[in-house]
């Protein structure tokens, strides 16, 4: 009998694939690049992900739009055609230049990067209705997933060390949120710029009311949101004050471009296993082992001491050294290292120290009294042979 054939597999789902507001093909150089690299990019949230291609689920570098400054028309130098294709995006640490297949393609990145840079539809561009409805929609999403999220220039800093933020780095902003001094919901906003070469440090106080942060200013401004009291302060000074924003984006895995063996397409790859890492090197010496201490017979090894009783500060005594004790001598000795101990005649004393009891307590445990005494005796027993010895 002919066994039935079995359904065709399919490939094998390798992850969920991104979520973007925007996503076409665009060639990107940067700073460092020396002509166009054509990508996959993806508007995600305040980031701008390229991929090796749209079936790529792992970006392989991303661009951080906290960092926006402007964006401008870019002309291709020495080239009078093409002026419609190609835009620039100026970040604060960079400017990353940006070609596209159409004017159509130019003005929707513009818009939609505008759209989640500044919490508004642009009105300055030429842009179809059904495009501009597109950018709405983005907007909704944009403002609900900040209003979910805390502000990255929300730090947990007192005032003088907002202060001394904003004075040490001010490449990273002038305007950062901490917790409000008087203790309660609010928060605190600190701001800091350049008048006449002297800086102007302002704090602002924003009163937590329900669900709503209001600004404590003459004419006091409701906000929904802390995003949205960072986005007024921006906003209402024509973007003088930016969001201070300490540049640690670093990865936390190890990844890199691999070959895909069923379509032989390039893959971004990521190292989960910890055992994988590079071999050692062979001519690292090897740690040498712990010597083993030896340990002498039975009969001489002491009890651990018990643990001291609690004095009172009256019972507290400090012992003075009368002179310098004279150092450890080693001797040889049934085969075995050991040192020539030189015991204090106030042996005696010190232990009787030991055995007294707290003031206002209990009396001391028999228990612990007879093993002082059991250790006293011995040591003196000790001590008499070895002089014994010497003599």
């Amino acid at each position: 009998m002919a066994s039935a054939l079995s359904p065709p597999k399919g490939p094998k789902p390798k992850g969920v694939p991104p979520s973007h507001y925007y996503e076409s093909f665009l060639e990107k150089k940067g700073a460092c690049d020396q002509d166009y690299r054509k990508f996959w990019a993806g508007l995600q949230g305040l980031a701008i992900c390229f991929y090796n291609s749209n079936r790529d689920f792992q970006a392989l570098e991303k661009l951080d739009l906290r960092l926006f400054s402007k964006i401008k028309d870019e002309s291709p130098w020495g080239s009078s055609r093409d002026t419609n294709s190609h835009f620039s995006l100026v970040l604060r640490d960079q400017e990353v230049k940006f070609k596209v297949e159409s004017l159509e393609s130019r003005e929707m990145w513009k818009g939609f990067i505008l759209t989640v840079v500044e919490l508004r539809v642009p009105s300055n561009l030429t842009l179809l209705p059904g495009h501009l409805y597109m950018m709405a929609e983005v907007l909704d999403k944009e403002k609900a997933r900040r209003a979910a999220e805390v502000p990255w220039c929300f730090l947990q800093v007192s005032r003088l060390e907002a202060q001394l933020l904003l004075e040490r780095y001010p490449e990273c902003g002038n305007l950062l949120l901490r917790p409000g001094g008087d203790g309660k919901d609010g928060v605190s906003v600190t701001t800091r710029q350049i008048l006449n070469g002297s800086p102007v440090i302002k704090h602002y106080k924003v009163k937590r009311e329900g669900p709503k942060y209001v600004i404590d200013v003459e004419d006091p401004f409701s906000c929904p949101s802390l995003d949205a009291v960072v986005n007024y302060f921006v906003t209402y000074t024509k973007r003088a004050l930016v969001p201070f924003l300490m540049e640690e984006d670093y990865e936390k895995v190890l990844g890199f471009v691999d070959s895909d063996r069923e379509n032989g397409e390039s893959v971004w790859a990521v190292s989960s296993s910890r055992g994988s890492g590079p071999a050692p090197l062979a001519n690292v010496s090897k740690p040498l082992p712990p010597v083993p201490v030896s340990v002498s017979s039975q009969e001489d090894r002491l009890p651990p001491l018990p643990p001291m009783p609690q004095l009172s500060d009256q019972d507290e005594n400090y012992v003075t050294p009368i002179e310098d004790s004279p150092a450890a001598e080693y001797v040889n000795q049934d085969g075995g290292l050991r040192p020539h101990l030189h015991l204090s005649a106030d042996l005696k004393a010190i232990t009787s120290v030991w055995a007294r009891k707290p003031g206002g307590s209990s009396p001391q445990d028999p228990f612990l009294l007879t093993r002082l005494g059991d250790i006293t005796a011995e040591l003196e027993e000790k001590l008499q042979k070895r002089r014994a010895l010497e003599h």
